[in-house]
């Protein structure tokens, strides 16, 4: 994609689409023009969708037939495969998110991140904007996940309420993790440190979580990193909102102010660092 096609994308000179044009606030302009610029990559490589998805099939099929036959971990009463699917919905789109902000560097290769820079936008539109994105690929994994379980005759809450919470969710999981991803990437700047900094904090973020085993089965030390760890309040909402007859440890609503709180505070970081990635 070539820096001159931003000066075309919506919000930066060209409109949206019809669904859009009607008068908006100039931030959530800015923020669905970068959304939409960043799905136009998506719709252009969409075998990625399904690449994606090797890997929550391995977690499901293998270690989730293999722990659910040896019955060591306590679920409060459903079997492990049916707790382990929310985990691992919540393991697909931390996975995604985190290497987002790898994107921005190539951005500031080809010269597109100098371009958005000099725009009227608000760096928290730039960077809302592509958390929304990464929100919406997100669901992809949802659909994914719920193929998945049902092939595999996992019985899930299919309530229109409960699914609807799971999006809401799955965007705002994703938002988050994505931003924080933005938020390395302003700061390391090259992308073979990126990867590298990227494998180590996905695995203590989804190991120090709720996502495979329960929190009641952790040593103290690993309780106490997973309640502060925000992965754990998104597989808690999503364990509640899919699961026939689930419980949410900390509440719904607890789930939903962590999740908002902590995305908010790295929409402010990274805009504020986002002038550094073109530095």
């Amino acid at each position: 994609m070539k820096a001159e096609a931003i000066g075309k994308a919506p919000g930066f000179g060209a409109p949206l689409g019809g669904w859009a044009r009607r008068e908006l606030p100039g931030a959530v302009r800015d923020t669905l023009a970068i959304a939409d610029i960043e799905l136009r990559k998506l719709r252009r490589d969409p075998i990625e969708l399904f690449t994606r998805a090797v890997q929550p099939a391995l977690w499901l099929l293998v270690f989730g037939q293999v722990f659910g036959r040896i019955r060591a971990i306590p679920t409060g009463g459903i079997d492990y495969l049916t707790f382990l699917v929310p985990g691992i919905l919540a393991q697909s789109v931390l996975f995604i998110a985190i290497f987002y902000g790898i994107n921005v560097i190539w951005e500031k290769d080809l010269g597109i991140v100098q371009k958005l820079l000099v725009s009227p936008a608000p760096r928290t539109a730039l960077v809302l904007g592509k958390a929304l994105s990464a929100g919406i690929r997100g669901l992809a994994q949802g659909i994914i996940i719920y193929v998945l379980a049902s092939l595999m005759r996992i019985r899930l809450n299919f309530a229109p309420w409960h699914v609807l919470g799971v999006v809401f969710f799955i965007i705002l999981g994703s938002a988050l993790f994505s931003t924080f991803s933005l938020a390395v990437a302003c700061i390391v700047r090259t992308r073979e440190r990126f990867m590298g900094i990227g494998q180590v904090l996905t695995m203590p973020l989804f190991f120090a979580s709720n996502a495979i085993y329960p929190l009641a089965s952790m040593p103290g030390w690993v309780r106490d990193l997973a309640i502060v760890n925000p992965l754990s309040y998104q597989v808690d909402a999503l364990r509640f909102l899919m699961v026939q007859g689930g419980q949410s440890v900390f509440g719904l609503a607890q789930d939903c102010w962590v999740l908002v709180v902590v995305l908010a505070a790295f929409v402010l970081l990274t805009g504020w660092l986002y002038p550094n990635v073109a530095a």
